[in-house]
Protein backbone atom coordinates (compact mmCIF):
# COMPACT_ATOMS: atom_id res chain seq x y z
CA UNK A 1 0.00 0.00 0.00
CA UNK A 2 1.34 3.69 -1.05
CA UNK A 3 2.45 5.63 2.47
CA UNK A 4 -0.76 7.80 3.71
CA UNK A 5 -0.48 11.20 5.52
CA UNK A 6 -2.76 13.71 7.48
CA UNK A 7 -1.40 16.55 9.20
CA UNK A 8 -2.85 17.79 12.37
CA UNK A 9 -2.23 21.65 12.77
CA UNK A 10 -3.38 23.89 14.86
CA UNK A 11 -4.87 27.65 15.27
CA UNK A 12 -2.17 28.31 18.10
CA UNK A 13 0.22 26.59 19.99
CA UNK A 14 -1.18 24.99 22.91
CA UNK A 15 -4.14 23.82 21.25
CA UNK A 16 -3.52 19.81 21.90
CA UNK A 17 -2.02 19.17 18.48
CA UNK A 18 0.67 16.78 20.13
CA UNK A 19 -1.80 14.89 21.92
CA UNK A 20 -4.44 14.36 19.29
CA UNK A 21 -1.51 14.02 16.90
CA UNK A 22 -0.88 10.82 19.53
CA UNK A 23 -4.31 9.65 19.81
CA UNK A 24 -4.42 9.07 15.90
CA UNK A 25 -0.91 7.24 15.68
CA UNK A 26 -2.75 4.70 18.69
CA UNK A 27 -6.03 4.42 16.68
CA UNK A 28 -3.84 3.60 13.73
CA UNK A 29 -1.95 1.22 15.59
CA UNK A 30 -4.92 -0.30 16.68
CA UNK A 31 -6.43 -0.75 13.88
CA UNK A 32 -3.59 -2.88 12.20
CA UNK A 33 -1.79 -0.11 10.53
CA UNK A 34 1.85 0.70 10.83
CA UNK A 35 2.10 4.35 11.66
CA UNK A 36 4.54 6.70 12.91
CA UNK A 37 4.63 10.48 13.66
CA UNK A 38 6.55 13.51 12.23
CA UNK A 39 7.19 16.83 13.44
CA UNK A 40 9.53 18.37 10.83
CA UNK A 41 10.53 21.27 13.28
CA UNK A 42 10.17 21.18 16.89
CA UNK A 43 10.74 24.12 19.83
CA UNK A 44 10.93 22.51 23.20
CA UNK A 45 13.34 22.27 26.30
CA UNK A 46 12.26 18.54 26.99
CA UNK A 47 14.15 16.32 24.77
CA UNK A 48 14.93 12.64 24.13
CA UNK A 49 18.45 10.95 23.49
CA UNK A 50 17.64 7.81 21.46
CA UNK A 51 19.69 4.50 21.20
CA UNK A 52 22.10 5.99 18.76
CA UNK A 53 22.90 8.74 21.46
CA UNK A 54 20.59 11.08 19.08
CA UNK A 55 18.72 14.34 20.52
CA UNK A 56 14.71 14.73 19.04
CA UNK A 57 12.01 15.89 21.03
CA UNK A 58 9.90 14.54 23.55
CA UNK A 59 6.02 15.08 21.88
CA UNK A 60 7.11 12.79 19.62
CA UNK A 61 8.96 10.40 21.60
CA UNK A 62 5.08 10.29 23.09
CA UNK A 63 3.40 10.08 19.62
CA UNK A 64 6.02 7.04 19.18
CA UNK A 65 5.26 5.37 22.35
CA UNK A 66 1.48 5.64 21.39
CA UNK A 67 2.42 4.00 17.66
CA UNK A 68 4.08 1.35 19.23
CA UNK A 69 7.50 1.84 17.81
CA UNK A 70 10.98 3.23 18.71
CA UNK A 71 11.48 6.54 18.48
CA UNK A 72 13.84 7.71 15.65
CA UNK A 73 15.02 11.40 14.97
CA UNK A 74 13.74 11.07 11.64
CA UNK A 75 10.38 11.96 13.15
CA UNK A 76 11.47 15.49 14.31
CA UNK A 77 14.50 16.58 11.93
CA UNK A 78 14.92 19.95 13.51
CA UNK A 79 14.76 20.69 17.33
CA UNK A 80 15.12 24.20 18.39
CA UNK A 81 15.73 24.69 22.56
CA UNK A 82 15.85 28.36 23.51
CA UNK A 83 18.70 29.44 25.74
CA UNK A 84 17.91 32.89 25.89
CA UNK A 85 14.32 34.79 24.69
CA UNK A 86 15.73 35.65 21.37
CA UNK A 87 18.26 32.53 20.29
CA UNK A 88 18.36 29.02 20.08
CA UNK A 89 20.56 25.57 20.09
CA UNK A 90 19.72 24.57 16.70
CA UNK A 91 19.56 21.00 16.29
CA UNK A 92 19.29 18.83 12.75
CA UNK A 93 19.32 15.17 12.91
CA UNK A 94 20.11 14.86 15.98
CA UNK A 95 23.25 16.47 16.40
CA UNK A 96 24.13 20.42 18.05
CA UNK A 97 24.52 22.51 14.71
CA UNK A 98 25.15 26.13 16.51
CA UNK A 99 23.15 28.70 18.44
CA UNK A 100 21.09 31.06 16.19
CA UNK A 101 19.06 33.50 16.78
CA UNK A 102 14.99 33.58 15.78
CA UNK A 103 16.49 36.00 12.18
CA UNK A 104 19.41 34.07 11.44
CA UNK A 105 17.60 30.97 11.90
CA UNK A 106 14.38 32.46 9.69
CA UNK A 107 17.23 32.91 6.96
CA UNK A 108 18.29 29.61 7.51
CA UNK A 109 14.92 27.36 6.84
CA UNK A 110 14.89 27.37 3.16
CA UNK A 111 18.30 25.31 3.25
CA UNK A 112 16.61 22.95 5.46
CA UNK A 113 13.84 21.94 3.08
CA UNK A 114 15.37 19.39 1.46
CA UNK A 115 16.59 17.81 4.39
CA UNK A 116 13.15 17.83 5.47
CA UNK A 117 11.97 16.21 2.38
CA UNK A 118 14.38 13.63 2.25
CA UNK A 119 13.88 12.35 6.37
CA UNK A 120 10.23 12.60 5.85
CA UNK A 121 9.95 10.37 2.78
CA UNK A 122 12.64 8.10 4.11
CA UNK A 123 10.09 7.87 7.15
CA UNK A 124 7.16 7.32 5.36
CA UNK A 125 8.78 4.50 2.93
CA UNK A 126 9.05 2.44 6.19
CA UNK A 127 4.96 2.88 7.18
CA UNK A 128 1.57 2.78 6.28
CA UNK A 129 0.78 6.00 7.75
CA UNK A 130 2.58 9.00 8.50
CA UNK A 131 0.44 11.13 11.42
CA UNK A 132 2.51 14.77 10.67
CA UNK A 133 2.19 17.55 13.68
CA UNK A 134 2.42 21.32 12.68
CA UNK A 135 3.47 24.41 15.40
CA UNK A 136 1.90 27.16 16.32
CA UNK A 137 -0.33 28.10 13.40
CA UNK A 138 -0.16 28.21 9.63
CA UNK A 139 -1.96 31.82 10.04
CA UNK A 140 1.29 32.98 10.56
CA UNK A 141 0.83 34.88 7.22
CA UNK A 142 4.96 36.74 8.46
CA UNK A 143 6.08 33.16 7.96
CA UNK A 144 4.72 31.79 4.81
CA UNK A 145 7.69 32.17 2.42
CA UNK A 146 9.96 30.39 4.05
CA UNK A 147 7.76 27.99 6.16
CA UNK A 148 8.58 24.38 6.77
CA UNK A 149 6.38 22.88 9.19
CA UNK A 150 2.88 23.89 8.61
CA UNK A 151 1.50 24.39 5.22
CA UNK A 152 4.80 24.27 3.72
CA UNK A 153 5.25 20.61 5.24
CA UNK A 154 1.89 20.08 3.99
CA UNK A 155 2.80 20.65 0.69
CA UNK A 156 6.24 18.84 0.82
CA UNK A 157 4.08 15.83 1.94
CA UNK A 158 1.19 16.01 -0.30
CA UNK A 159 -0.99 16.15 3.43
CA UNK A 160 -4.23 16.66 3.85
CA UNK A 161 -4.85 19.10 6.92
CA UNK A 162 -7.33 18.90 9.83
CA UNK A 163 -7.10 22.07 12.22
CA UNK A 164 -7.90 21.99 15.71
CA UNK A 165 -9.12 24.96 17.72
CA UNK A 166 -9.26 25.52 21.74
CA UNK A 167 -12.27 26.06 23.02
CA UNK A 168 -10.94 26.45 26.51
CA UNK A 169 -9.54 29.83 25.52
CA UNK A 170 -12.06 31.14 24.36
CA UNK A 171 -13.27 32.41 20.79
CA UNK A 172 -12.88 28.90 19.04
CA UNK A 173 -15.39 29.51 16.37
CA UNK A 174 -13.25 33.00 15.48
CA UNK A 175 -9.89 31.62 15.72
CA UNK A 176 -10.72 28.34 13.44
CA UNK A 177 -12.17 30.83 10.64
CA UNK A 178 -9.88 33.47 10.82
CA UNK A 179 -7.09 31.09 10.36
CA UNK A 180 -8.80 29.49 7.32
CA UNK A 181 -9.57 33.21 6.14
CA UNK A 182 -5.59 34.03 6.20
CA UNK A 183 -4.78 31.06 4.26
CA UNK A 184 -3.63 30.99 0.39
CA UNK A 185 -6.19 29.55 -1.81
CA UNK A 186 -4.35 26.36 -2.13
CA UNK A 187 -3.17 25.95 1.53
CA UNK A 188 -7.35 26.83 2.23
CA UNK A 189 -7.94 23.13 -0.12
CA UNK A 190 -5.72 21.34 1.89
CA UNK A 191 -7.94 21.89 4.82
CA UNK A 192 -9.97 18.83 4.78
CA UNK A 193 -11.69 19.35 8.67
CA UNK A 194 -11.64 21.60 11.93
CA UNK A 195 -11.60 19.97 15.19
CA UNK A 196 -12.90 21.72 18.62
CA UNK A 197 -10.32 20.08 21.59
CA UNK A 198 -11.08 20.80 25.61
CA UNK A 199 -15.01 21.29 25.30
CA UNK A 200 -16.91 21.51 29.06
CA UNK A 201 -19.97 21.37 29.14
CA UNK A 202 -23.89 21.02 26.94
CA UNK A 203 -22.73 19.55 23.70
CA UNK A 204 -26.54 20.20 22.55
CA UNK A 205 -25.66 24.26 23.41
CA UNK A 206 -22.77 24.15 20.93
CA UNK A 207 -24.11 22.18 17.81
CA UNK A 208 -26.42 25.39 16.41
CA UNK A 209 -22.32 27.27 16.45
CA UNK A 210 -20.62 23.66 14.60
CA UNK A 211 -23.43 24.27 11.80
CA UNK A 212 -22.96 27.67 11.36
CA UNK A 213 -19.07 27.69 11.58
CA UNK A 214 -19.37 24.98 8.70
CA UNK A 215 -21.47 27.47 6.92
CA UNK A 216 -18.36 29.79 6.78
CA UNK A 217 -15.57 27.77 6.06
CA UNK A 218 -17.17 24.97 4.17
CA UNK A 219 -15.21 22.61 6.08
CA UNK A 220 -16.86 19.81 7.84
CA UNK A 221 -16.55 19.72 11.93
CA UNK A 222 -15.06 16.32 12.43
CA UNK A 223 -15.99 16.44 16.09
CA UNK A 224 -15.56 17.81 19.72
CA UNK A 225 -12.96 16.46 21.97
CA UNK A 226 -13.99 16.90 25.55
CA UNK A 227 -11.97 18.32 28.41
CA UNK A 228 -10.09 15.34 29.17
CA UNK A 229 -7.26 14.55 32.54
CA UNK A 230 -5.14 12.17 30.89
CA UNK A 231 -1.95 11.51 32.38
CA UNK A 232 0.16 11.98 29.17
CA UNK A 233 3.33 13.97 28.53
CA UNK A 234 2.42 17.11 26.65
CA UNK A 235 4.57 19.91 25.74
CA UNK A 236 2.17 22.26 27.20
CA UNK A 237 0.67 20.56 30.33
CA UNK A 238 3.65 22.76 32.39
CA UNK A 239 1.47 25.80 32.08
CA UNK A 240 -1.31 24.03 33.72
CA UNK A 241 0.29 22.74 36.08
CA UNK A 242 2.17 25.72 37.23
CA UNK A 243 -1.01 27.66 37.13
CA UNK A 244 -2.12 25.15 40.04
CA UNK A 245 1.24 25.70 41.50
CA UNK A 246 -0.94 26.88 45.03
CA UNK A 247 -3.96 24.21 44.97
CA UNK A 248 -3.89 22.70 48.28
CA UNK A 249 -4.15 18.59 48.17
CA UNK A 250 -4.08 16.48 51.14
CA UNK A 251 -0.69 14.63 50.98
CA UNK A 252 2.22 13.75 53.65
CA UNK A 253 5.11 14.17 51.81
CA UNK A 254 5.21 17.58 50.09
CA UNK A 255 7.59 18.29 47.37
CA UNK A 256 8.43 21.60 45.88
CA UNK A 257 9.70 22.05 42.30
CA UNK A 258 11.94 25.15 41.40
CA UNK A 259 10.24 26.40 38.13
CA UNK A 260 13.36 27.63 36.30
CA UNK A 261 13.24 30.51 34.46
CA UNK A 262 15.07 27.96 31.16
CA UNK A 263 13.86 24.61 33.01
CA UNK A 264 14.20 21.81 30.71
CA UNK A 265 13.08 18.03 30.95
CA UNK A 266 10.29 19.10 33.55
CA UNK A 267 8.74 15.82 32.16
CA UNK A 268 11.53 13.82 34.77
CA UNK A 269 9.38 14.58 37.40
CA UNK A 270 5.69 13.27 35.79
CA UNK A 271 6.00 10.04 37.77
CA UNK A 272 6.67 11.75 41.13
CA UNK A 273 2.63 12.61 40.78
CA UNK A 274 1.93 8.90 40.70
CA UNK A 275 3.49 8.16 44.22
CA UNK A 276 0.84 7.59 46.38
CA UNK A 277 0.42 10.26 49.16
CA UNK A 278 2.87 12.81 47.57
CA UNK A 279 1.88 16.56 46.49
CA UNK A 280 4.29 17.97 43.75
CA UNK A 281 4.25 21.92 43.55
CA UNK A 282 6.23 23.74 41.03
CA UNK A 283 7.09 27.30 42.76
CA UNK A 284 8.98 30.07 41.39
CA UNK A 285 8.40 33.23 44.44
CA UNK A 286 10.23 32.98 47.60
CA UNK A 287 7.04 32.59 49.06
CA UNK A 288 5.63 30.00 47.25
CA UNK A 289 8.78 27.28 48.75
CA UNK A 290 7.10 27.04 52.33
CA UNK A 291 8.51 24.03 54.25
CA UNK A 292 8.78 20.97 51.85
CA UNK A 293 10.08 17.69 52.70
CA UNK A 294 11.77 17.60 49.61
CA UNK A 295 13.07 20.01 46.92
CA UNK A 296 14.07 19.42 42.97
CA UNK A 297 15.84 20.97 40.92
CA UNK A 298 14.86 20.35 37.58
CA UNK A 299 17.32 20.72 34.38
CA UNK A 300 17.67 24.10 32.25
CA UNK A 301 19.12 25.55 29.20
CA UNK A 302 20.93 27.94 30.91
CA UNK A 303 22.55 26.74 34.36
CA UNK A 304 24.42 30.07 35.45
CA UNK A 305 21.87 32.55 34.21
CA UNK A 306 18.74 30.61 35.93
CA UNK A 307 21.24 30.24 38.98
CA UNK A 308 21.53 33.85 38.98
CA UNK A 309 18.03 34.30 38.94
CA UNK A 310 17.23 32.27 42.12
CA UNK A 311 19.77 33.85 44.20
CA UNK A 312 18.39 37.20 43.16
CA UNK A 313 14.89 36.57 44.30
CA UNK A 314 16.02 34.70 47.40
CA UNK A 315 15.31 31.10 46.54
CA UNK A 316 18.71 29.92 46.94
CA UNK A 317 19.20 31.11 50.45
CA UNK A 318 15.75 29.09 51.28
CA UNK A 319 16.72 26.22 50.11
CA UNK A 320 20.11 26.16 52.00
CA UNK A 321 18.79 27.45 55.32
CA UNK A 322 15.77 24.58 54.50
CA UNK A 323 18.37 22.04 53.80
CA UNK A 324 20.21 22.77 56.64
CA UNK A 325 17.00 22.17 58.75
CA UNK A 326 16.93 18.42 57.28
CA UNK A 327 15.08 19.09 54.08
CA UNK A 328 15.89 16.99 50.89
CA UNK A 329 17.49 18.47 47.78
CA UNK A 330 17.80 16.69 45.03
CA UNK A 331 19.29 18.12 41.83
CA UNK A 332 19.11 16.48 37.98
CA UNK A 333 21.55 18.18 35.30
CA UNK A 334 21.75 21.45 35.44
CA UNK A 335 20.06 21.73 39.08
CA UNK A 336 22.76 18.91 39.79
CA UNK A 337 25.22 21.56 38.19
CA UNK A 338 23.61 24.69 40.52
CA UNK A 339 24.22 22.55 43.91
CA UNK A 340 27.85 22.28 43.30
CA UNK A 341 30.61 24.89 44.51
CA UNK A 342 31.26 26.35 41.05
CA UNK A 343 30.40 26.47 37.40
CA UNK A 344 32.56 27.29 34.42
CA UNK A 345 31.73 28.28 30.73
CA UNK A 346 35.18 28.82 28.78
CA UNK A 347 33.83 29.15 25.65
CA UNK A 348 30.59 30.77 26.19
CA UNK A 349 28.35 27.62 25.38
CA UNK A 350 25.65 28.54 27.18
CA UNK A 351 25.53 32.16 27.69
CA UNK A 352 28.09 35.22 28.02
CA UNK A 353 28.51 34.40 31.68
CA UNK A 354 32.28 32.70 32.02
CA UNK A 355 31.97 31.83 35.70
CA UNK A 356 29.90 31.34 38.31
CA UNK A 357 30.06 30.46 41.91
CA UNK A 358 27.63 27.54 42.94
CA UNK A 359 25.08 27.16 45.52
CA UNK A 360 27.53 24.78 47.67
CA UNK A 361 25.43 21.84 48.77
CA UNK A 362 27.84 19.52 47.01
CA UNK A 363 31.79 19.77 46.81
CA UNK A 364 31.17 19.93 43.04
CA UNK A 365 32.80 21.42 39.92
CA UNK A 366 31.62 21.94 36.75
CA UNK A 367 32.96 23.00 33.65
CA UNK A 368 31.25 23.60 30.12
CA UNK A 369 32.35 21.84 26.93
CA UNK A 370 32.11 22.72 23.28
CA UNK A 371 30.48 19.14 22.71
CA UNK A 372 27.26 17.69 23.82
CA UNK A 373 27.02 14.35 25.81
CA UNK A 374 24.34 12.62 24.44
CA UNK A 375 23.51 8.91 25.53
CA UNK A 376 20.86 6.71 26.65
CA UNK A 377 22.07 5.17 29.82
CA UNK A 378 21.89 1.94 32.58
CA UNK A 379 22.95 2.33 35.67
CA UNK A 380 22.80 0.42 39.47
CA UNK A 381 22.74 2.25 43.04
CA UNK A 382 25.88 1.27 44.63
CA UNK A 383 24.33 2.63 48.39
CA UNK A 384 22.05 0.92 50.69
CA UNK A 385 21.39 3.44 53.77
CA UNK A 386 19.60 6.94 54.65
CA UNK A 387 17.21 7.68 51.77
CA UNK A 388 18.39 4.67 49.46
CA UNK A 389 18.20 2.51 51.99
CA UNK A 390 17.01 -1.35 50.27
CA UNK A 391 17.58 0.41 47.08
CA UNK A 392 21.35 -1.11 47.00
CA UNK A 393 21.79 -3.40 43.27
CA UNK A 394 18.30 -1.78 41.68
CA UNK A 395 19.12 -0.92 38.22
CA UNK A 396 18.15 2.29 36.64
CA UNK A 397 17.49 3.65 33.36
CA UNK A 398 17.95 7.26 31.74
CA UNK A 399 19.47 9.13 29.78
CA UNK A 400 22.07 12.21 29.52
CA UNK A 401 22.23 15.16 28.00
CA UNK A 402 24.57 17.82 28.80
CA UNK A 403 27.18 20.58 27.73
CA UNK A 404 29.15 20.22 31.17
CA UNK A 405 31.29 17.81 32.85
CA UNK A 406 31.36 17.33 36.40
CA UNK A 407 34.22 16.35 38.88
CA UNK A 408 33.04 15.41 43.19
CA UNK A 409 35.30 16.32 45.50
CA UNK A 410 35.92 15.13 49.25
CA UNK A 411 32.79 14.72 51.01
CA UNK A 412 30.37 13.65 48.02
CA UNK A 413 29.59 9.75 48.02
CA UNK A 414 28.71 8.41 44.85
CA UNK A 415 25.45 6.73 45.19
CA UNK A 416 25.24 5.28 41.76
CA UNK A 417 27.13 3.41 38.86
CA UNK A 418 26.73 3.69 35.14
CA UNK A 419 26.75 0.10 33.97
CA UNK A 420 26.15 1.18 30.33
CA UNK A 421 26.26 4.22 28.16
CA UNK A 422 25.49 4.21 24.37
CA UNK A 423 27.05 1.04 23.51
CA UNK A 424 30.00 0.99 25.70
CA UNK A 425 30.35 0.19 29.23
CA UNK A 426 32.38 2.93 30.90
CA UNK A 427 31.63 2.13 34.79
CA UNK A 428 32.07 5.32 35.62
CA UNK A 429 30.01 7.70 38.42
CA UNK A 430 26.16 8.34 37.44
CA UNK A 431 25.47 10.53 40.73
CA UNK A 432 26.48 11.54 44.28
CA UNK A 433 25.44 12.60 47.58
CA UNK A 434 26.54 14.63 50.37
CA UNK A 435 27.97 13.05 53.55
CA UNK A 436 24.70 13.93 55.38
CA UNK A 437 22.54 12.03 52.50
CA UNK A 438 19.98 14.97 52.24
CA UNK A 439 21.59 16.06 49.08
CA UNK A 440 21.84 14.26 45.69
CA UNK A 441 22.52 15.21 42.23
CA UNK A 442 22.62 13.20 39.35
CA UNK A 443 22.84 13.78 35.38
CA UNK A 444 20.15 11.15 35.05
CA UNK A 445 17.19 12.17 32.93
CA UNK A 446 14.19 9.81 33.03
CA UNK A 447 15.51 8.54 36.86
CA UNK A 448 12.07 8.78 38.53
CA UNK A 449 10.83 7.24 35.87
CA UNK A 450 11.95 4.10 37.24
CA UNK A 451 9.59 3.39 39.99
CA UNK A 452 10.66 1.13 42.55
CA UNK A 453 13.61 3.48 42.83
CA UNK A 454 11.08 6.25 42.95
CA UNK A 455 8.58 4.41 45.40
CA UNK A 456 11.41 3.27 47.42
CA UNK A 457 13.20 6.74 47.31
CA UNK A 458 9.89 8.16 49.04
CA UNK A 459 9.17 5.84 51.25
CA UNK A 460 12.46 6.40 52.86
CA UNK A 461 11.57 10.00 52.90
CA UNK A 462 8.42 9.09 54.64
CA UNK A 463 10.72 7.03 57.64
CA UNK A 464 12.44 10.15 57.94
CA UNK A 465 9.30 12.05 59.19
CA UNK A 466 8.10 8.82 61.33
CA UNK A 467 5.17 8.14 58.90
CA UNK A 468 4.89 4.15 57.82
CA UNK A 469 5.69 3.11 54.54
CA UNK A 470 2.99 2.98 52.20
CA UNK A 471 1.97 0.73 48.83
CA UNK A 472 4.53 1.00 46.30
CA UNK A 473 1.45 1.92 43.39
CA UNK A 474 2.56 1.66 39.90
CA UNK A 475 5.56 -0.44 39.60
CA UNK A 476 5.63 -0.36 35.54
CA UNK A 477 5.77 3.38 34.65
CA UNK A 478 5.26 1.97 30.99
CA UNK A 479 2.46 -0.18 31.47
CA UNK A 480 0.63 3.16 32.88
CA UNK A 481 1.42 4.76 30.37
CA UNK A 482 0.18 2.12 27.64
CA UNK A 483 -3.36 2.53 29.37
CA UNK A 484 -2.99 5.98 29.20
CA UNK A 485 -2.86 6.00 25.66
CA UNK A 486 -5.29 3.32 24.85
CA UNK A 487 -7.52 5.88 26.99
CA UNK A 488 -7.17 8.54 24.33
CA UNK A 489 -7.64 6.23 21.75
CA UNK A 490 -11.06 6.00 23.12
CA UNK A 491 -11.94 9.35 23.30
CA UNK A 492 -10.77 10.02 19.86
CA UNK A 493 -13.19 6.92 18.64
CA UNK A 494 -15.73 7.93 20.44
CA UNK A 495 -15.87 11.93 20.14
CA UNK A 496 -14.17 12.29 16.41
CA UNK A 497 -15.64 10.88 13.06
CA UNK A 498 -13.23 8.32 12.32
CA UNK A 499 -14.66 7.27 9.42
CA UNK A 500 -14.62 10.59 7.81
CA UNK A 501 -11.20 10.69 8.71
CA UNK A 502 -10.11 7.84 7.03
CA UNK A 503 -11.92 8.64 4.27
CA UNK A 504 -9.42 11.78 4.61
CA UNK A 505 -6.76 9.34 4.72
CA UNK A 506 -7.99 7.45 1.35
CA UNK A 507 -8.54 4.46 3.24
Amino acid sequence: MKTKCIMIQGTASSVGKSIITAGFCRVFKQDGYKVAPFKSQNMALNSFITRDGREMGRAQVVQAEAAGIEPSVEMNPILLKPTTDKKAQVIINGEVYKNMSAAQYHEFKPELAGMVRDTYERLARKNDIVVIEGAGSPAEINLRDKDIVNMGMAEIADAPVIIVGDIDKGGVFAALAGTILLLSEDERKRVKGVVINKFRGDLGILEPGLQMLEDIIHVPVLGVLPYTKLNIEDEDSLAEKFAQRDKEIKAEIDIAIIKLPHMSNFTDLNALEHVQGVRVRYVEQLEEIREPDLILLPGTKNTMEDLIHIRKNGIEEEIKRLNGKGTAVFGICGGYQMLGRDISDPHKTESDLLKSEGMGLLNTSTVFRQKKVTTQVEGIVTEDEGMLKGLGSMRLEGYEIHMGTTEYMEGCIPFMAILKAGDSSPEAIGGVRNAAGNVFGTYLHGIFDNMPFTSGFINNLRETKGMKKVHEGEKDFKAFKEKQYDMLADMIRENLDMKRVYGILGL
